[in-house]
């Protein structure tokens, strides 16, 4: 291999380049963010998990939400990949195809029904890769499942554990040791009863997508069946159109948000932000209605707060990380990386993998090494990246958990006010019109 030597410094091609710990860091946190997965794994956790951890009232309310964030989690951004690329794509939903069309249909089912249309390949083929697809995706409903059951799986756990149902006691907003044996039986059978719930609509799911994959190809309704729970933002957009309502950007919204179809990971299933979507807003009911079992000011907290959260978990920080860019793009910074269109619309910003292209021709433009240069875009694109982020964290994380926290104890001291001021006891102790005439 040849080296390229620029004002004395020597840059290999495939070698790695020679970083400062902050840059190498800088780095790290870059190529994270080039994987949905990861991305929004690491910003659910510190957003949610992190200022909840400072701000905890009781060592049960750290225990459960510790076991709630982690879990909850791994399901909202590994559980569908893992589901759809190891334990359907490569195990149960490849058995049933036929041997002879095993390695052709592995081959292009990572692609979208788009791509698939255009492939050189038998029509029937075509049909049953669009069917499988569907029928792998039907299999994934086991994914919004478990986040649904996920709020009484905590509410179990800290039943099981700490001995306590009350949210009250959970918050630290009491200090009455008095045992609920209705409550908890409560919390106890409902909660027992939507986790074997979940579990059998999971095995419904996966039996009903092995049908779709087996025969559905063979009718126009499964293809069609398909392509609807593949992309259903695809379709509400035609009917749209159809209706005379055309816009592009509602257009590019509901096929990135409404696409529960999986994102092209290099040939490998990866999370698309309609999943994502799709298992956020069903956690959201299903906490809802667990809260319910442990009273009232459970059930305000977590409409209080967790509408936002899943806003913010859907979206990430893309609001603001527009909004950051344009600002940017106004005052002159970061040409290289901030562009914008003939109309005025900011470009996507390259991504890690493009930026040791830029740096090459920044080198030699600059009469630099290509590692300098390179460093260089790191840092401006973790600036891009980061600084909305890190503003989410805060915004996000600590004056949402904050604000809740406050509006629960508020809530419970109202509460004990009014029930204090018409207990029966304050009634036998107010002086009555006939207590006063007799002392006239």
């Amino acid at each position: 291999m040849i080296p390229k030597i620029q004002n004395n410094q020597t840059t290999f091609k495939g070698t790695t380049p020679n970083f400062n710990k902050t840059t190498k860091a800088l780095d790290k946190f870059l190529k994270s963010q080039e994987n949905l997965s990861h991305t929004r794994f690491i910003q659910g956790t510190l957003t949610n998990w992190f200022p909840k951890a400072i701000l905890s009232r009781s060592i049960i309310d750290f225990s459960e939400f510790t076991f709630l964030e982690f879990i909850e989690s791994g399901i909202f951004y590994f559980a569908a990949p893992f589901f759809g690329e190891h334990l359907f794509r490569n195990g149960l939903f490849k058995k049933i195809q036929p041997k002879k069309l095993q390695k052709t249909i592995d081959k292009h089912l990572p692609k979208s029904i788009e791509e698939i249309k255009k492939l050189n390949i038998d029509k029937n083929l075509k049909n049953r890769l669009i069917t499988t697809k569907g029928g792998i995706l039907l299999g994934c409903i086991t994914v919004p499942a478990l986040e649904y059951a996920l709020g009484f799986a905590k509410n179990l756990f800290t039943l099981k554990v700490f001995k306590v149902s009350d949210f009250n006691k959970v918050a630290n907003l009491t200090k009455d040791t008095k045992d609920d044996t209705e409550q908890k039986n409560k919390v106890e059978t409902h909660s027992k009863k939507v986790l074997l719930q979940t579990g059998l609509l999971s095995l419904a799911g996966i039996g009903a997508g092995i049908l779709l994959s087996a025969f559905g190809h063979k009718f126009k309704a499964g293809v069609k069946l398909s392509e609807i729970l593949l992309e259903p933002g695809e379709q509400i957009s035609k009917l749209l159109h159809k209706i005379g309502f055309k816009s592009e950007k509602t257009d590019n919204f509901l096929k990135e948000y409404l696409k529960l179809d999986f994102a092209n990971n290099n040939g490998k299933f990866a999370l698309s932000k309609g999943q994502l979507a799709v298992t956020c807003t069903t956690g959201l009911f299903g906490y809802s209605s667990a809260a319910k079992d442990r009273g009232k000011l459970d059930f305000y907290e977590v409409w209080t707060r967790v509408p936002l959260v899943v806003l913010y978990t859907i979206f990430g920080s893309s609001i603001l990380d527009a909004g950051f860019k344009k600002m940017l793009a106004k005052k002159g910074k970061f040409p290289e990386l901030i562009k914008q269109d003939n109309n005025g619309l900011i470009k996507a910003v390259p991504t890690r993998k493009e930026l040791p292209a830029i740096a090459e021709k920044l080198a030699k433009l600059n009469n630099t090494s290509v590692d300098i240069e390179l460093a260089k875009l790191i840092k401006q694109k973790s600036i891009i990246t980061g600084v909305p982020f890190l503003f989410s964290l805060l915004a996000m994380g600590f004056t949402l958990s904050g604000i809740s926290r406050l509006w629960t104890q508020y809530r419970y001291n109202h509460q004990a006010k009014f029930e204090q001021n018409n207990s029966p006891k304050n009634f036998i102790n107010k002086p009555t019109f006939e207590g006063f005439t007799k002392n006239i």
